[in-house]
């Protein structure tokens, strides 16, 4: 890989580390403040807002610059975010006035990520040659994977006991003596991160390509975004692709709540030991992702799909697992899983976009539909929270309804290989 992809990567993990880490964070700061169990997985959702509303702007705006640079102005929307999370309690009256202040900072965030999304992914098929994309692909997926680990432990551990003492025992400049929790600790170092993302940022290749914005007017691009949305999902290739990956980051979003909601009833953990739960099942899917890297040429990707409905049979078995001993391996299992089978699918998801449309404007439909598929799954686990719907029932929806989906994504998959030939895949593809 040329030297380029390495800062490529710098930039994604310092950024990714942050955001994870910034999770954990939030959430310490809404427990301490009391607020409903059901305002947790809400922080997922106002983050995920943004991919939502602004999906046909993001692409083209990913396209009309330097990727390089895209990525180092919304990584400083990120930090705007963190201050206004910061901030929470330096104007407000109420605990429901921070309670929004901090869901608002956190929404701040995923107008920052949304954006950044189609740079991060879309810079990929202008800087490598498409024979490159599943292996780019396997190592971006893992370091993210890897930051993702590292990110949640990092927030889980700035939250803990020992270590957010420290942090608030180091002294500092008057204007910020109204630190004094350990969220509010934890989001100074998480802010550093975002800093130090944003530096590699500017020295990401320029990969050459031609950016120009077509069309500024929202209208158009609104038209166009639809066009896209249409010639993607039309696609034989791109539909299952978009389909698998839709699928999946609405079920990762979920698990990720359902597995610190499990730990806590089942093992008895707090967040801070729920963490390292989350932490190996992203171990799980960094060794999935690597082996698919190395096992699954791009034209064989939809040969994976039956991970995907394996995946949902083995979430089930989270109900009867007695103890810890048994739970990490089964959480690893979970994520090696669908590390494999998600892999694939972005490649061959990225491949088809940049040939049908562009690269960022295929990623911001990409997001779109991943992110529509995380509110609407956010929300219903929120519902079921605030329910009081036993955390073992919500388990066995979430795996039924995964492995129920991925078969017939399958099935629609089959029905496709009888009505003709499907889109070529270079030979090169096959590495």
């Amino acid at each position: 890989m040329p030297f380029g992809f390495y800062i490529i990567m710098a930039a994604q993990f310092f950024s990714s580390l942050a955001d994870n880490a910034l999770l954990i964070a939030a959430i310490a700061l809404l427990t301490q403040l009391l607020a409903p169990e059901w305002m947790t997985p809400m922080l997922k959702f106002v983050f995920t807002v943004s991919y939502v509303l602004f999906a046909a702007v993001v692409g083209a705006f990913a396209d009309s610059m330097p990727k390089g640079r895209v990525m180092f102005i919304t990584n400083t929307i990120k930090v705007l975010g963190c201050l206004i999370i910061f901030t929470h309690d330096w104007w407000s009256i109420s605990g429901v006035e921070d309670y929004l202040t901090i869901l608002l900072g956190y929404a701040v965030v995923g107008l920052g990520a949304a954006a950044y999304s189609p740079a991060k992914y879309g810079i990929l098929t202008e800087y490598l040659p498409h024979h490159k994309l599943v292996i780019a692909n396997g190592w971006i997926e893992g370091l993210t994977v890897g930051s993702i680990i590292l990110g949640t432990l990092l927030g889980g551990a700035l939250v803990s006991e020992a270590i957010s003492d420290k942090l608030l025992a180091i002294p500092l400049p008057h204007f910020l003596d109204q630190i004094d929790t350990p969220g509010e600790a934890a989001i100074g170092v998480i802010v550093v991160l975002y800093v130090i993302a944003a530096i590699f940022n500017l020295y990401i290749p320029n990969t050459g390509v031609d950016h120009k914005m077509v069309n500024r007017n929202p209208m158009y691009l609104i038209r166009e975004f639809s066009h896209c949305m249409k010639l993607l999902w039309s696609d034989k290739l791109g539909q299952i692709s978009l389909a698998i990956t839709t699928l999946f980051w609405g079920a990762g979003a979920t698990l990720q709540f359902i597995v610190l909601k499990w730990a806590e009833v089942a093992l008895g953990y707090d967040l801070s030991r729920a963490t390292y739960l989350q932490g190996v099942c992203a171990a799980g899917v960094t060794v999935g992702a690597v082996m698919a890297a190395k096992m699954v040429p791009l034209n064989r990707a939809v040969n994976v799909i039956p991970m995907g409905i394996l995946m949902g049979i083995i979430v089930m078995l989270m109900i009867v697992v007695p103890n810890v001993y048994f739970a990490v391996p089964l959480i690893i299992l979970i994520g090696a899983l669908s590390g494999y089978f998600v892999v694939p699918m972005n490649a061959l998801l990225q491949h088809r976009g940049h040939i049908l449309m562009g690269a960022g404007h295929s990623i911001a439909v990409q997001n779109f539909n991943e992110n529509v598929s995380i509110l609407i799954m956010i929300g219903l686990y929120a519902l079921l929270i605030s329910m009081d719907v036993s955390i073992y029932i919500v388990i066995g929806l979430f795996g039924a309804f995964i492995s129920g989906s991925m078969y017939l994504v399958r099935k629609r998959h089959l029905y496709n290989l009888t009505q003709g030939p499907l889109p070529a895949i270079p030979t090169g593809a096959i590495h």
